[in-house]
């Protein structure tokens, strides 16, 4: 996430709520394999999240701070839920899914997400 180019925003259309306002994506190998390493729970607050993608599944390994992680298929439905996913954990491999959310813990709660919702993802390249 330090240094992304990329910003945007995830919007549950299914809740009328945002989820991210201030959304990276990782879609190269190294940064998906980087993931939110190096990052402080300070920084992944308010409003913040990775968009991983192509992404069936994470890990937690080295981080410090618990996530919450949301599947996606390819039309951007809700297909698996993992709230509160503790560091030094795999999240479970679900095949029909695209891609995920990282988010801090608690989006997934305070936002009501659940399956079968549809998830808008819009991102912008900063100048």
């Amino acid at each position: 996430m330090p240094g992304s180019i990329f910003q945007g925003q995830a919007f549950n259309q299914t809740r009328q709520r945002y989820l991210a306002t201030e959304l990276a994506v990782a879609q190269t190998h190294w940064s998906r394999l980087r993931g939110l390493l190096g990052v402080s729970e300070d920084d992944f607050r308010n409003g913040r999240g990775l968009w991983i993608q192509p992404c069936r599944g994470v890990h937690t390994l080295a981080m410090r701070f618990p996530i919450d992680v949301i599947y996606l298929d390819r039309e951007f439905t809700v297909v698996h839920l993992e709230p509160n996913l503790q560091p030094w954990r795999f999240s479970p491999v679900r095949l029909q899914a695209a891609s995920v959310l990282e988010l801090p813990r608690n989006t997934v709660a305070h936002t009501e997400t659940a399956r079968g919702d549809r998830i808008q993802i819009k991102m912008n390249v900063e100048a």
